[in-house]
């Protein structure tokens, strides 16, 4: 009774109470404000979702030539230079440069205000760290790093390349468009030796890698760069402006073709990168998807040998499994679809410009009579080769097949093992003997823009244990490819291509198994996918 009288009898404490109540109402009526705030932003967020060519287990686009980790290095990191859609080299990172009267002094100025995602100013010691780590890998850097004296760092957003002697190359070398690309990366990373795999992934680009949400062989996650500055230009190619229009993109590994197709039908994913090749009429019949061809220049299937191993690195045991090999049955059976394959001898790709019906012994058309004669005078033995199939990738998952039925008509003894395509690339970097956990063969594609020239093509690096996988060894080849960087004309630049492609025959450097498109497909509220020789996901718009 007190104590009632003595709240009633004071003012301020007859309304302490009310107040109270009222904060708390308003503070619970704010909260589901907030709450619905949050709930309506998250669903506005656009989330890109894309299912790429196969998992990916390596991260290091220099480490690796392998196409899902070069898409890779195109979210994260950015480039000096860039190829545009018709072939013709602009400046990404770079604003300005010049050339000395001798042509052997290139300096370079960064474009202001790039930054790393880890906050830090892209500088001039990161670019040259970054270039000369990507030359220690790459065909083309290391013929740039032949004809290269020194660089030099007079500030921050400068760097100068001295070279012994011009190269006629240098944009092309510094501003090519696949594997490997030369992306820029913090000196921290790039100090890492070429032959070791970085640790991290943190780059300049327009995405940024969400290392805390990457789970191998289930998801990779990206979120857009909201500080990146595009530049102003249309995209075109890897050129031009990357405006990124989505806030987050999430790369789904979905094994099995047939789920993959499933799940872009069922809109649980926007785009897939490569159907396999008998999706192409379910797809092409479907109204809530579309086609679009991301390589018009399409790309080569081939195969490798290791020339490290046994019975391989005899020329004459190579050349008899080239002539073993014929490209309308891999045609027939890894595509199939009628008007995404031809024929082509050719190491470079028909229809660019260094295209040569110079192939020595090499028709196209298998010859196993021919191939076992050679084989025989060779002296091979019939001890088994080991044949790598990737057994989840639908681009060349059946090539192995036709592969093995074609050199054992021959007279070869056939391995042929099957794995996952991530655990191929891993093995492939192995020099041990193909019983201690190597091999000999491997099959594979690349895509035109990456086997244009004789620098651009990895498998003319014959450079030995330094090269590509294999691991050639021919300084006549090498030495061709160097005459072709110092041509001034396209008429020798023709001819030394040629003469390249000639000794890649006869000494037998890989197969080429014809040509193939393959359009990827994505749904219909999806716009903007630029052709650019490579998958990337800049310009992209979801409705």
């Amino acid at each position: 009774m007190h104590l009632q009288n003595r709240i009633l009898s004071n003012p301020r404490r007859r309304t302490a109470a009310p107040h109270a109540a009222l904060r708390r109402c308003l503070a619970a009526a704010v909260g589901i404000v907030l709450a619905a705030a949050a709930s309506h932003a998250a669903a506005q967020a656009t989330t890109f979702k894309i299912i790429p060519t196969s998992n990916i287990t390596v991260l290091d686009p220099i480490w690796t030539t392998a196409y899902v980790t070069r898409n890779f290095g195109y979210m994260v990191y950015d480039t000096l230079f860039a190829t545009d859609a018709e072939g013709r080299i602009k400046p990404q990172m770079v604003e300005k440069w010049k050339v000395s009267p001798d042509s052997r002094t290139w300096t370079f100025t960064l474009r202001d205000g790039l930054e790393f995602h880890d906050g830090k100013p892209v500088a001039s010691e990161d670019v040259v760290a970054s270039l000369k780590r990507w030359a220690s890998r790459d065909t083309f850097g290391a013929q740039l790093a032949k004809a290269t004296d020194r660089y030099e760092t007079p500030d921050a957003r400068t760097f100068v390349l001295v070279l012994k002697e011009p190269f006629g190359l240098v944009l092309e070398a510094l501003g090519k468009p696949s594997s490997n690309v030369p992306f820029i990366m913090p000196k921290r990373m790039a100090d890492t030796p070429g032959d070791t795999q970085v640790k991290e992934s943190v780059g300049s680009g327009p995405f940024v890698f969400v290392a805390e949400e990457f789970r191998p062989g289930e998801r990779v996650v990206f979120r857009k760069n909201a500080r990146y500055k595009p530049r102003a230009e249309a995209p075109s190619g890897t050129a031009g402006g990357k405006q990124v229009y989505v806030d987050r993109v999430e790369w789904l590994i979905i094994r099995d073709a047939q789920t993959q197709m499933n799940a872009l039908l069922g809109g649980e994913a926007d785009l897939l990168e490569q159907p396999a090749f008998e999706q192409y009429a379910t797809l092409r019949s479907s109204p809530d998807i579309q086609l679009v061809d991301a390589q018009p220049a399409g790309s080569q299937f081939m195969l490798r040998f290791n020339f490290l191993q046994p019975p391989f690195d005899s020329e004459k045991i190579r050349r008899a499994a080239m002539l073993a090999l014929g490209q309308e049955a891999m045609l027939r059976t890894q595509v199939g679809a009628p008007g995404l394959t031809r024929f082509c001898r050719s190491m470079f790709p028909c229809g660019t410009v260094f295209e040569s019906d110079q192939t020595g012994d090499y028709t196209g058309i298998a010859n196993p009579q021919k191939a076992r004669a050679l084989l025989q005078e060779a002296g091979y033995r019939g001890e088994p080769v080991v044949l790598m199939r990737p057994s989840d990738n639908p681009t060349i998952g059946k090539l192995p097949l036709v592969a093995k039925q074609q050199l054992e008509q021959a007279g070869f003894k056939v391995d042929m093992q099957s794995m996952d395509w991530a655990t191929l690339v891993a093995r492939r970097a192995r020099k041990d003997a193909p019983s201690a956990g190597g091999w000999n063969m491997f099959m594979t594609s690349w895509t035109a823009s990456d086997i244009l020239n004789p620098v651009t093509m990895a498998m003319m690096n014959a450079t030995g244990e330094k090269g590509w996988f294999g691991w050639q060894n021919d300084p006549q080849l090498e030495s061709l490819k160097t005459q072709f960087t110092q041509a001034t004309t396209d008429a020798d630049k023709k001819k030394l291509a040629q003469a390249a492609q000639l000794r890649a025959f006869e000494t037998v450097s890989h197969v080429p198994l014809g040509q193939y498109s393959q359009p990827a497909a994505l749904r219909r509220n999806i716009t903007g996918l630029v052709p650019a020789g490579a998958q990337v996901y800049w310009n992209i718009r979801k409705q």
